[in-house]
């Protein structure tokens, strides 16, 4: 494998690799915090059965 073709991989694939890592990282929090409130709704749904 020859540096050129390392700079072409890089170059083709290395923005959407970046763009997917960022896109993952941020959404990892928001999907914590929609799991936590699921939990809540629910102990509070199981509350009013009772």
């Amino acid at each position: 494998m020859e540096i050129k073709d390392i700079i072409g991989y890089t170059t083709e694939y290395g923005f959407p690799m970046l763009l997917s890592w960022y896109l993952l990282v941020r959404i990892e929090g928001k999907l914590a915090k929609l799991t936590d409130v699921i939990g809540l709704l629910s102990e509070r749904v199981a509350g009013m059965q009772a």
